[in-house]
C-alpha cells in the first residue's frame, strides 16, 4: 500500500470503536442477547447413569493385545449408544481392564434399559469375561 500523507489507516470516519457505547449511554449495540433458559419444564427429570465394568481378557498375552480388544469394545459401544466411555483402570495389567460409562436419559426406566443393553453387549463379547458391574442412576428433578 502506498503512503498517503495526512491519512491514518484505521477506523472509518463516523464509526465508533467496538468498546464504546451508543450515544446516550444505552446498551451496547454489539452485545449478545442473554441466552434463553434451557432447562426442561418443571416436573421433568433428567437421569444420569454411571457404570463401571471390570473385565477379564483371558486370551490377551500382551498389553498390545489387551488394548486392541478394549479399544474395539469401547468404539463399538460409543458408536452404537453415543455414551461417554473410557478405559479407567488396570492400564498396566494385560488381562484385566476397567471401563467407565456415563449416559443421560429422560427417565429411570430408559436409563436402566440402556445400561442393561450395554452390559449384555459386553457379556456377549467372546474375548472378555465380565467380572464386576456397578451401575448407578442419579436423578435430579427440575
Amino acid at each position: 500500500m502506498r503512503h498517503r500523507p495526512g491519512t491514518v489507516p484505521g477506523r472509518q470516519a463516523g464509526r465508533r470503536d467496538r468498546g464504546l457505547r451508543a450515544p446516550g449511554g444505552g446498551a451496547d449495540p454489539l452485545a449478545r442477547p442473554a441466552p434463553a433458559d434451557r432447562r426442561p419444564p418443571e416436573g421433568h427429570a433428567m437421569v444420569v447413569g454411571i457404570s463401571v465394568f471390570e473385565i477379564h481378557l483371558p486370551a490377551a498375552r500382551s498389553l498390545k493385545q489387551k488394548r486392541q480388544v478394549v479399544r474395539s469394545l469401547i468404539e463399538r459401544i460409543h458408536q452404537r449408544f453415543r455414551v461417554s466411555i473410557a478405559e479407567t483402570g488396570f492400564h498396566d495389567l494385560h488381562q484385566r481392564a476397567e471401563i467407565g460409562i456415563a449416559t443421560i436419559a429422560m427417565n429411570e426406566t430408559e436409563g436402566r434399559r440402556q445400561m442393561d443393553v450395554i452390559r449384555q453387549l459386553i457379556d456377549d463379547e467372546p474375548r472378555v469375561c465380565l467380572l464386576n458391574w456397578d451401575p448407578q442412576l442419579l436423578e435430579e428433578m427440575r
